[in-house]
């Protein structure tokens, strides 16, 4: 039968279609790219006035928060990690701030280190991705000496930085320094004394480990300032370049989905809970009435950002990323 040519056109479309689309259906599939499970390395990098600032992580750990607060009950715990998203135990950043002030390179806290599982000691590696190796790292100081935040400074007995000047408070230099209070500690503390110990080791046998006594000028633009609570000598870190403010908190706050809504809330490992939760609550007022960049040890990385009230608590305020050329 001669059909109409429009009709054999259509007809043609139409087994070419269901020919393709049986290709389609039918054709083996490729072989699927396996999931690479990393991510990129951890830095994060702002001016601040001359100054430059980078965020180094030294990774994530999953913290048991309900064992960990006190001052909340499990239901309102439950509540406010619920409605920021997160499961217990909490996923926590650990992260570390190097500051290159154009004639000196001071990194504030060095991580975890080995002492914390291997999730953690990602500060070294960082750094060298960030552009920077550890032989270029002038001063260290630290803002307390529990385990994580000191980790990175030596490995084995060899310090990690080895042209660097340690600095952190006499307070806790006296405490956590000290054979006597190791000796007496009980056992399920000893570990925080071992630590401290073991990481100022080789800086404490070089003399290349200083202490200060409180509110302290360090060098040009970075100054001590005396937050104690949390640890005997816990020290919070100001920042200055060209009339702009940075705020390295520390451990003035642990969990952000909690203690921003609550400041009264505390951690049960505070050496002084009253003291760390007046200090925890006047550093969010003065941050939130001056509106200056923050930089705490425990919010989600690169953990810099700005504080505002909101009802009777407060809310964080994630810097905006940018991509620096």
């Amino acid at each position: 039968m001669n059909s109409h040519p429009t009709v054999r056109s259509a007809l043609l479309a139409l087994i070419t279609a269901v020919t393709f689309c049986s290709f389609i259906v039918t054709a083996p599939a490729f072989a699927a790219a396996p999931q690479v499970k990393t991510s990129a390395p951890g830095y994060y990098r702002v001016m601040l006035g001359d100054f430059e600032v980078t965020a180094l992580s030294d990774g994530t750990v999953p913290l048991p928060m309900d064992k960990i607060l006190a001052g909340i009950s499990p239901g309102d715990f439950n509540k406010a990690i619920t409605r920021y998203h997160l499961t217990n135990p909490v996923d926590t950043s650990v992260n570390a701030y190097l500051i290159n002030t154009g004639d000196k390179l001071v990194l504030i806290d060095t991580g975890a280190g080995s002492f914390f599982g291997p999730t953690l000691g990602r500060l070294i590696p960082n750094l060298k991705a960030a552009g920077y190796q550890p032989e270029q790292v002038d001063e260290i100081y630290i803002t307390h000496m529990h385990g994580d935040h000191i980790g990175s400074l030596s490995t084995n007995g060899v310090a990690n930085f080895p042209n660097a000047t340690v600095r952190a408070d006499k307070r806790d230099a006296d405490y956590w320094l000290s054979q006597a209070n190791l000796d007496k500690a009980g056992a399920d503390s000893k570990d925080g004394f071992q630590h401290a110990i073991a990481a100022f080791q080789p800086y404490v046998a070089s003399g290349r480990f200083k202490t200060f006594d409180g509110n302290t000028d360090l060098v040009p633009g970075v100054k001590a300032v005396a937050a104690h609570g949390h640890t005997p000598g816990h020290t919070i870190y100001l920042v200055e370049s060209k009339g702009k403010k940075l705020i390295l908190w520390g451990d003035l706050m642990h969990v952000a989905s909690v203690q921003f809504d609550n400041p009264n809330v505390a951690v049960h490992f505070d050496s002084d809970s009253k003291d760390a939760i007046a200090e925890r609550k006047k550093a969010y007022a003065t941050a939130a009435k001056e509106g200056y960049l923050i930089g705490s040890a425990h919010l989600s990385f690169p953990g810099l950002g700005y504080l505002r009230t909101e009802g009777k608590g407060y809310a964080w305020i994630p810097v905006n990323y940018l991509a620096l050329p």
